[in-house]
């Protein structure tokens, strides 16, 4: 064959090249009206547990249940809360996320009816565990939040949703109150029934999927929880400063309407119920601690909080007896708490991303341990110490949590 034919003799056809692996996923971006929606989401669901305090007496004649008795559905809603964390806000991390808080909201949802039609007390208790269980979205949401955030921007918009469960709690029992006085206690909750069909809806058009990546039974993801706890030592140190300053929060809170009401003030409920919209602050507060905690560290607003609770019992024992001193230690103890809160999940989330449920599971459960205990502390501080007692213990659940935070699992 000559060479001009070989020239000319066509070249085999090329094997195609092997295609390169798809690029992952990205996570749409999470544009400020969603943020919001996060947030108002938390308000209206959080809510649901606070409801009904302000309409106990009411509940309490419709069933002819005294004060004490009536006051276990409030318990009930709580430790509903509490199991709905434990148990129900670790499987954000095993199922998708979306779904299972549509699921949950359209459980609360006829939770919240079956209370305002409830025959009796006892049904109306059950109806309440049921509440608290299911409205623990909010503790689903913030991990959502957070893993949906570019990692620069992860404090500022934990801060903004959280802004938002805060100024629920905060306006959930003036509502509740108003609607109780004017259309009765059912009606409230009817209305909170409707509240979160109406979220259904938005959140379902809204909000994103947010598939998880664990693959294991529930029974291997509830022991996952320890494990987190042993491996992860800011995740022990968080939720111990959480714990103790919640504490230290807790302490005031519980003992504030029995110094108005003293011989100091004379004060009613009514004034205590005004220190309440003070607390708006820590709201306010919420997006800039995030915020900072993006620019300068977690660390750096953890020790700030704290300092700011130390200086608000500063002031509280030594001007406490002046509503102005009690103003501004109210104001800056609100602050200087959420200002820690909101770093300490900042921090907690940017740990183990594929188990954020979980780690919020720890961190709150533990949160939540604190602010009990702070309650019951403080009533017996205030028993045996009067207000002086309540400041010093509180300054020292304060100080407790600055060591804490300083030396506690640290390399």
């Amino acid at each position: 064959m000559s060479n001009s034919a070989i020239e000319n003799r066509p070249l085999p056809p090329a094997l195609p090249a092997p295609e390169a692996p798809a690029p992952p996923a990205e996570t749409p971006p999470l544009s400020n009206a969603l943020v919001w929606l996060m947030a108002v989401t938390c308000g209206l669901v959080v809510a649901n547990i606070y409801y009904n305090q302000p309409l106990l007496a009411a509940i309490g004649r419709t069933f002819h249940k005294t004060d004490s008795g009536a006051s276990l559905a409030a318990t009930a809603t709580q430790i509903g809360y509490t199991l709905g964390m434990l148990l129900v806000v670790p499987l954000g991390d095993m199922l998708e996320r979306k779904r299972l808080m549509l699921f949950m909201l359209l459980g609360a949802a006829g939770a919240m009816a079956a209370a305002a039609f409830a025959p009796s007390f006892a049904l109306l208790a059950a109806a309440s565990v049921l509440i608290g269980l299911l409205s623990a979205v909010p503790q689903l949401l913030v991990p959502m939040a957070a893993h949906l955030a570019p990692e620069a921007e992860r404090g500022r918009v934990v801060g903004r949703v959280m802004s938002g469960l805060l100024i629920g709690i905060l306006l959930s029992r003036t509502v509740s109150g108003y609607v109780g006085l004017h259309l009765g206690w059912r009606a409230m909750f009817e209305i909170g029934a409707g509240l979160m069909v109406l979220l259904v809806a938005l959140l379902a058009w809204q909000l994103p999927q947010d598939r998880p990546s664990f693959t294991g039974s529930y029974a291997s993801l509830m022991k996952s929880l320890g494990t987190l706890v042993r491996e992860q030592p800011a995740l022990r140190r968080a939720t111990l400063v959480g714990a103790f300053l919640f504490a230290a929060f807790s302490v005031f809170w519980t003992t504030l309407a029995f110094y108005l009401e003293g011989p100091r003030f004379h004060y009613g409920s009514d004034v205590a119920g005004f220190f309440g919209l003070i607390g708006a602050f820590g709201a306010l507060a919420a997006p800039l601690a995030g915020k900072t905690a993006d620019t300068r560290g977690p660390d750096y607003t953890i020790g700030l909080g704290i300092a700011l609770a130390l200086g608000a019992y500063a002031i509280l024992g030594l001007g406490g007896g002046w509503v102005a001193g009690l103003v501004v230690g109210v104001i800056l103890l609100d602050v200087g708490v959420q200002a820690t809160h909101i770093s300490n999940q900042s921090l907690i989330f940017s740990l183990v991303p594929e188990a954020r449920s979980r780690l919020n599971t720890v961190y709150m459960t533990g949160y939540f341990t604190g602010g009990s205990l702070g309650s019951v502390l403080g009533g017996l501080a205030w028993t045996h110490g009067g207000w002086p007692g309540v400041c010093l213990l509180g300054a020292g659940l304060a100080g407790s949590a600055w060591l804490i935070s300083r030396y506690y699992a640290r390399k």
